[in-house]
């Protein structure tokens, strides 16, 4: 603007805008002093006041081990192994006492072995739930102490839990949260889902060899199908392994069966940590012996040439491996042969000696397992699941117990196929020639297709001039069958795959794939926003507890909308989240 516009208003000095009134500064001139500094919490704050509405605690709980950490991290930032150590009061430091190793015996006695290292059990009777309480609460608050590094300040918790597991144990879990930390709320999920997310994929196979049990769990569209479970898990290969050594230190073979005696330790025992740690670092799994023979050819087979200092195969290497044990009393250092060293882990989870008629539903070797839950599920869940099979649990890492299950799953589709029915009859009905006739209502359904004749039309064409017909020809023509067709193209879908640059879907053959691991599928899935399969406010479980969740039978189907992973699925469960009536999803139902 100009100067014309009006008169200039004069310049307003720095010293009278700190010192508010102009003429009394002139009057009374002060010393200079610091004006007083406004600063912004939210810009200049900790970081722990940064993130408290944005951070969420991943918990992942299992009988064994405990994983937390915050959502949208890759790892979690603490993994806590339960054990007696973590039981003891402060300022007792009797671990680091010469003799307490040799004491483990009078810590186990009467109590079932291995008990002191465990969080919970799934047998419920007897069980002190508040004890596995403290035991939580303890481990939770030196997290958050220690690794987390967070106030005391109230933040959302997200869950991640087997879908199998007790009611008391959720409530007891549940209930320690809720009223030590004061969360607003807890979001529970189901760590199938959570393992099939990790892995990239939304349908998948996951085989959890766990600690107390190995469960099957089909997730077909990030929802689970069925589940299946046997007690072929960690706690049965630590006790093989405790008979394994305790075999080779009385100088019997290692595979020798002897009868389980849980209460008579004798001196020569061996503790339940070195036992544990034996079967993670020494043993291994066999490969599948009974693979398809080769062809067979005329004549002598043809030799060829091999290097003599080429390794030997494992499961035929006898060469010695020095094991020193030093909590048997005294310590020992004992010779293993190293093929032997493949014999509890196949013991226990294939157990190739007998025959599966003396298996209850409930102890089913592992491949077995498996190949009867891809049996029993639809054919379309089963195609998409056998493509995407997942391995979790400690006991998966052992040295090739992922492949020997998978030989023996492709071994028995291959002689067996995917029929549910089986027996001497059905074989004698498949193999009897006079039941498969080509006509008549009692034709046996098969593999080969069934001919089915040409219209009259199509077989005697219109002769021509000049030409012969052609009649004779068209009878020994070979029988088309419509149903091995092959469909007609589809111009315009053939156009949208080429554009997109789409890759058909692997089906129908067996493959394995790598997770990351529930606790990172959860981290992904809480980050990302999805609705959880059930949550819990704090004032609702004060107010009702454990009984004011609603059965299955309890909810209005026609209420419920089908939550997806997009923005209406993301609103519908916001908003669902608001009413009252709240259920526990899959844990609701046992």
């Amino acid at each position: 603007m100009s100067s014309s516009a009006g008169p200039s208003l004069p310049h307003r000095a720095v010293s009278s805008i700190r010192a508010g009134d102009r003429s009394s500064t002139q009057a009374l001139p002060s010393t200079p002093h610091t004006p007083p500094r406004t600063i912004v919490p939210s810009a200049f704050g900790s970081p722990s006041t940064l993130r408290a509405d944005e951070d969420v605690v991943i918990l992942e709980l299992g009988s064994r081990r405990m994983r937390l950490g915050f959502a949208g991290d890759a790892t979690p930032k603490r993994i806590v192994s339960f054990g007696p150590e973590q039981q003891r009061r402060a300022g007792d430091f009797r671990a680091w006492d010469a003799t307490y190793q040799a004491d483990w015996r009078k810590r186990a006695s009467g109590k079932p072995w291995g008990t002191d290292y465990e969080l919970w059990q799934l047998d419920m009777r007897g069980q002190d739930l508040a004890l596995v309480g403290d035991k939580l609460e303890r481990e939770l608050r030196d997290a958050f102490t220690k690794y987390l590094l967070i106030d005391s300040r109230s933040r959302k918790f997200t869950l991640v839990l087997p879908p199998a597991l007790p009611i008391p144990l959720i409530s007891c879990v549940l209930d320690t949260i809720f009223n030590r930390f004061q969360p607003p709320s807890i979001s529970i999920l189901s760590s199938p889902v959570m393992t099939v997310m990790a892995a990239g994929t939304r349908s998948g196979l996951v085989i959890d060899i766990g600690w107390h049990e190995t469960t099957v769990t089909a997730v077909y569209e990030f929802r689970e199908v069925h589940s299946w479970r046997t007690v072929r898990a960690g706690k049965l290969l630590v006790e093989e392994t405790y008979e394994f050594l305790s075999n080779v230190i009385r100088g019997r073979p290692g595979t020798a069966r002897t009868e389980r005696t849980e209460d008579k330790l004798e001196d020569s025992a061996v503790s339940f940590e070195e036992c544990e740690e034996f079967a993670i670092r020494m043993l291994w799994c066999k490969r599948a012996t009974n693979e398809p023979a080769p062809d067979r050819t005329e004549g002598l087979p043809t030799l060829h040439e091999q290097d003599e200092t080429e390794t030997v195969h494992p499961a035929e290497d006898r060469s010695p491996m020095a094991i020193t044990l030093n909590s048997c009393n005294p310590p020992k250092t004992v010779e293993i042969p190293f093929a032997e060293l493949a014999e509890p882990c196949e013991a226990v989870f294939l157990e190739p000696y007998l025959s599966p008629c003396c298996f209850d539903d409930h102890e089913l070797p592992l491949h077995l397992l498996v190949y009867r839950a891809l049996l029993q599920l639809p054919l379309d869940v089963r195609a998409v699941c056998m493509s995407r099979i997942l391995f979790t649990g400690g006991c998966s890492n052992i040295i090739g117990l992922k492949g020997r299950i998978l030989d023996e799953v492709s071994l028995l589709a291959k002689e067996r196929g995917w029929d549910s029915v089986r027996g001497k009859a059905v074989d004698q009905y498949k193999k009897n020639p006079k039941l498969r006739r080509n006509g008549g209502g009692s034709r046996q359904s098969s593999n080969e297709p069934v001919p089915v004749s040409a219209p009259v039309s199509a077989q005697v064409p219109t002769p021509v001039l000049g030409e012969k017909s052609t009649a004779e020809g068209a009878e020994t023509a070979p029988p088309l069958n419509p149903a091995h067709a092959p469909p007609e193209s589809d111009h315009v879908e053939d156009m949208i795959k080429r554009d997109r640059d789409q890759k058909p879907m692997l089906q129908g053959k067996l493959r394995v794939l790598d997770s990351l691991g529930a606790w990172c599928g959860a981290s992904m899935a809480t980050q990302l926003k999805i609705p959880a399969l059930a949550t819990v406010e704090r004032e609702i479980w004060l107010q009702q507890g454990i009984n004011g969740a609603s059965r299955p039978s309890e909810v209005d189907v026609r209420t419920q909308q089908r939550q997806s992973m997009g923005a209406g699925g993301l609103i519908r469960g916001q908003v669902s989240q608001t009413n009252n009536n709240w259920t526990l999803g899959v844990w609701g139902a046992i």
